[in-house]
């Protein structure tokens, strides 16, 4: 352990200690600190509680939990707000451009905090796509004691006996406009699909983000997959709180526990879940965070020797909740040790190792279909492929979830953006064998790479799933599944060969060679490329422009730092 472990206000003392400080001191005894106070470490509660969202709507309790657990503990602990844009409701409209930004920028809200009162540990809350990797990214960039507490799953809904969620209303106006689902139906499923508080029910992006922290380390065992509402989620925090002073007693850092081996095992883990090909990006940017080497050519890997062990939403049955029923996350984990296919010495923020603290898992699959066993599995590799090739020379993402393979090849049907695409398919301009393709929503071009869901959405809804493909530089949300490959890098607004696609181009897919090609020769591509230029996105000022200067390429986790 590092020197200096019985000092527990080892950061926060710089502000509250000595003359200097009075002003300090004086301050901080208006929110409630007293004499004795002073020595004790100072945590910051970040909570994404909002009104704006099921997602974070509770969360604000949630950090009041977590408080009591750490001043019983023996520390300090003051709630601060980060935010949150909520991909369900941004989805399809300008709103979207916002959600990949507010990642960075709740990483950077926490550590202005941090690093402005000098805080000795963060307690952070998120429930979401973004506050997910926007709460742990500044743990690792900060390096103090941290952990993360995941604020929950939503229940699923239920309309006419079968269960619902956020992505059935998405798929529901596909199938209502092709004639499929009735008006009745529609607004039913509308009412039904989000009965309360808590995340998209599926292994979308935030059940997989959650996950792949609590593979990583960071939150306590089993947190990933208590459902927002359960009375568990309450002795969570207070376990979470216990564990962040034991952190803070033994100087643990996330460093310490973020190494190159626990993002394999967060890799590993995403894969056997069947999880979102965000993780992607957001892996590859809480690396960088914790200086550890990870690119997306690492993902293959993974995804050749993993096999999806969960028949989970959006290709399967199930979510969430079912998951927690049956042993949640640490039951897969645990199935994955076994068979030596995780780092079991890997630390955590419990102060043990994985394997120690999944010694007590017993794997029993019987009475249940959630989670297959390895000798048959959901399917024998997993839900995410890096595709390369003269569209995509720095990468791109191909999601497999509900596919044993994906081979497609068709004429593109080019968009320069996502409304033009959707209004495309929903007035039924799309064909089978069709390759749409969406550019100019990449990090830099949106900007922001907005998430095609309400264009994959529409295709799953006209039953058009397994005949037409959708490219694009812009990303996907956890709900999207089907022929879809998102995060071509280079993209459109960086002369990418996506910006020299016209209607007609001969697209391949190709996800067992791992390629993604146009039928074009370099000659014929660069001479197209001669008279392109960036294409203007119409923000001059504010945050999206700041992002569009700043932004790196999808393929290195569209990160600004």
């Amino acid at each position: 352990m590092k020197e200096g472990k019985k000092i527990l206000n080892r950061t926060s003392r710089k502000m509250t200690s000595g003359l200097e400080r009075t002003p300090n001191r004086a301050m901080l005894r208006a929110v409630g600190f007293t004499d004795e106070d002073f020595s004790k470490p100072i945590i910051g509660i970040a909570s994404a509680g909002s009104e704006v969202s099921p997602c974070n709507i509770h969360h604000d309790d949630l950090a009041s939990y977590g408080k009591k657990a750490i001043q019983q503990s023996g520390g300090m602990g003051l709630k601060f707000n980060t935010f949150v844009v909520t991909d369900g409701e941004a989805m399809g409209h300008e709103g979207m451009k916002a959600s990949l930004v507010s990642r960075e920028t709740i990483a950077d809200v926490i550590e202005l905090v941090c690093r402005g009162h000098q805080l000795d540990g963060i307690f952070g809350i998120g429930g979401c796509d973004k506050t997910i990797p926007g709460t742990v990214m500044p743990m690792a960039r900060l390096n103090i004691p941290s952990i993360f507490v995941y604020g929950g799953t939503i229940k699923a809904g239920h309309y006419h006996g079968e269960a619902v969620d956020i992505v059935s209303a998405f798929e529901a106006v596909g199938s209502y406009s092709a004639g499929k689902t009735t008006k009745e139906d529609l607004h039913g499923i509308e009412c039904a699909a989000c009965p309360g508080a808590g995340a998209c029910g599926g292994m979308y992006t935030a059940n997989t983000m959650a996950s792949a922290v609590e593979a990583l380390g960071m939150s306590l065992p089993g947190g990933a997959s208590i459902p927002a509402v359960d009375p568990l989620k309450k002795k969570h925090l207070q376990d979470s709180g216990v564990a962040l002073i034991n952190l803070i007693k033994n100087n643990t850092l996330p460093r310490d526990i973020m190494t190159r081996a626990s993002f394999e095992n967060a890799i590993r883990t995403v894969m056997a879940l069947g999880g979102s090909t965000n993780a992607v990006l957001h892996l590859i940017a809480l690396a960088k965070e914790a200086e550890v080497t990870l690119s997306i050519d690492d993902f293959n890997y993974f995804s050749d020797t993993t096999p999806i062990l969960t028949d989970m939403k959006p290709a399967g049955r199930y979510v969430m909740e079912d998951l927690y029923r049956v042993g949640g996350v640490p039951l897969v984990m645990k199935m994955l040790l076994e068979e030596g296919l995780l780092h079991g010495e890997c630390l955590t923020v419990t102060g043990k190792t994985v394997e120690e603290n999944l010694s007590s898992v017993k794997v029993d699959l019987e009475g249940q279909q959630v989670v297959f066993p390895f000798d048959k599995p959901e399917k024998k590799t997993g839900p995410i492929v890096i595709l390369k090739g003269n569209l995509a020379k720095e990468g791109a993402v191909l999601k497999t979830c509900g596919l044993q393979e994906v081979v497609h090849t068709g004429p593109a049907r080019v968009f320069d953006c996502e409304e033009d695409a959707l209004d495309a398919i929903l007035n039924h301009h799309i064909q089978k064998g069709d390759v749409i393709v969406i550019r100019y929503e990449g990090p830099k071009g949106g900007p922001g790479m907005r998430e095609m869901l309400a264009p994959t959405a529409a295709i799953a809804g006209a039953g058009l799933t397994h005949d037409v493909a959708l490219i694009t530089d812009g990303r996907f949300s956890g709900g999207s599944h089907g022929m879809v490959v998102g995060h071509i890098s280079p993209e459109a607004q960086d002369g990418g060969v996506l910006a020299a696609l016209q209607d007609g181009d001969i697209i391949r897919i190709q996800s067992h060679e791992k390629k993604l090609s146009v039928d074009l020769s370099e000659k014929e591509i660069s001479t197209r490329l001669k008279s392109w230029k960036p294409r203007p996105h119409g923000y001059t000022t504010g945050a999206l422009y700041k992002y569009s200067k700043l932004v790196s390429s999808a393929s290195r986790g569209a990160v600004t730092s």
